[in-house]
């Protein structure tokens, strides 16, 4: 049987020391033999999630730096070339969430490091990566986006922009790379990974959000099968599938829907969203 093109590779992830990231990671490792170098911020915990892999742990090794720093990128692109190792996947995967809330009240500084973490790091990821990757003879730039990059969420204004970002930037380098290298968006809904720790939920409402989350090593498991197939879109999860198809479809009425169905959830998670003035009262 003709092994698939993704066995033996040297693969790339940021954002790998935990959730959807070493998920991934963990499955390239133990199903294809790859080698991944993750991108990490937190020693103990990627060192922690090494151990899990046991004997194959040798085939995961990391570099600790900000992804939103392109000098990190520059300085991490030169140390591969020098040492002679020729990536042959980059999987921007590092992201996370604010809390759900109305655009006025998220902070300035909140604003600048959602865009530098979900976005610019995508950009510096495949701008200084890309030099290395088009020597490899299976090069490929996956991006992890999310469902809400494909249709508008309420109280997640910033959230929503860097995902449309990233998909608007992934489609358009599958135009200008479409024949050489591939590029491939990923669309996930909600997914039981570490990317909710700011939203502050209380153990009632994460007991709740998380019925509707799909688990990690589950995603990871069809994230992988697309990738294996060379699917240029990748959307995963129930969530994900309605916000990607009926966005696309019906593009003014369901952004409307999904506001309904958040506000008569009743949630505490949405407090902030939809009790404005409420709230405006009790803070003055």
């Amino acid at each position: 049987m003709k092994k698939n093109w993704l066995f033996g590779k040297n693969i790339i992830i940021s954002g790998a020391s935990g959730g959807l990231g070493f998920a991934i990671a963990k499955l390239l490792i133990e199903k294809y033999d790859c080698n991944v170098i993750g991108i990490c911020r937190n020693e103990k915990k990627v060192l922690s999630a090494r151990e899990t892999l046991k004997d194959k742990k040798e085939k995961f090794s990391y570099v600790l730096f900000d992804v939103s720093d392109k000098e990190n990128w520059k300085n991490f692109a030169k140390n591969l070339k020098d040492n002679g190792i020729t990536p042959d996947i980059l999987i921007n995967n590092a992201g996370f969430m604010l809390p759900f809330e109305v655009f006025e009240k998220v902070g300035e500084d909140e604003i600048d490091e959602i865009i530098d973490t979900n976005f610019k790091s995508v950009v510096y990821g495949a701008k200084y990566m890309l030099p290395l990757i088009r020597e490899s003879k299976t090069p490929a730039i996956i991006n992890v986006a999310s469902a809400a990059g494909r249709c508008a969420v309420v109280g997640e204004t910033m959230y929503c922009a860097t995902k449309y970002a990233v998909r608007g930037f992934t489609e358009a380098l599958h135009q200008d790379y479409k024949k050489s290298i591939y590029i491939a968006g990923i669309y996930p809904g909600f997914i039981k990974t570490d990317i909710t720790d700011r939203l502050n939920l209380s153990e009632k409402n994460y007991g709740t959000i998380s019925k509707m989350m799909l688990p990690a090593k589950k995603a990871a498991k069809r994230i992988v099968k697309r990738i294996r197939r060379k699917k240029k879109t990748i959307v995963i999860g129930f969530d994900g599938h309605f916000m990607s198809g009926c966005g696309r479809l019906f593009p003014r009425t369901t952004p409307s829907l999904i506001t309904s169905v958040l506000k008569i959830s009743g949630l505490e998670l949405f407090d902030d969203v939809f009790n404005v003035e409420k709230n405006k009262e009790k803070n003055k």
